[in-house]
């Protein structure tokens, strides 16, 4: 099998041109003959230098009905004049009674702000959904 088979997707057009080139978001549907799926995910920071913010986002795809793991990342709202970048990789997969499963995630934001500061944050992801 080809690599062109093994994958496929949509493709957008971002939107954003340069001088020379533009870009496009790819969203992949399957891989290697895999169904993939993604999750959403959101919360409210930990409470420092006297504000908190709110995230949300999806994560990357991953394959399905196999053991994974998914990437996310996210710009948190505003306040306090600033806004911070959280990224990481999610927990295994673990299995719900209702069927499906969510992934944990954790971790701490980029520095920002007029004190300097970061921020901690922690959730759940929702259940999967088709990419």
């Amino acid at each position: 099998m080809a690599d062109w088979e093994r994958v496929s997707g949509v493709v957008y057009d971002s939107g954003e041109y340069q001088s020379d080139s533009h870009a496009h978001e790819i969203f992949l549907i399957t891989w290697d003959g895999r169904q993939l799926h993604t999750h959403g995910f959101a919360g409210i920071t930990s409470f420092d230098v006297g504000h908190r913010h709110h995230y949300a986002g999806m994560t990357s795809p991953a394959p399905s009905r196999v053991q994974h793991t998914h990437h996310y990342s996210t710009v948190t709202t505003l306040n306090d004049g600033h806004t911070h970048f959280i990224s990481g990789v999610t927990g295994p997969a673990i299995p719900v009674p209702s069927g499906g499963h969510i992934h944990l995630f954790e971790g701490v934001s980029t520095i920002n702000g007029r004190t300097p500061h970061r921020h901690s944050y922690s959730g759940r992801t929702s259940g999967e959904q088709s990419a």
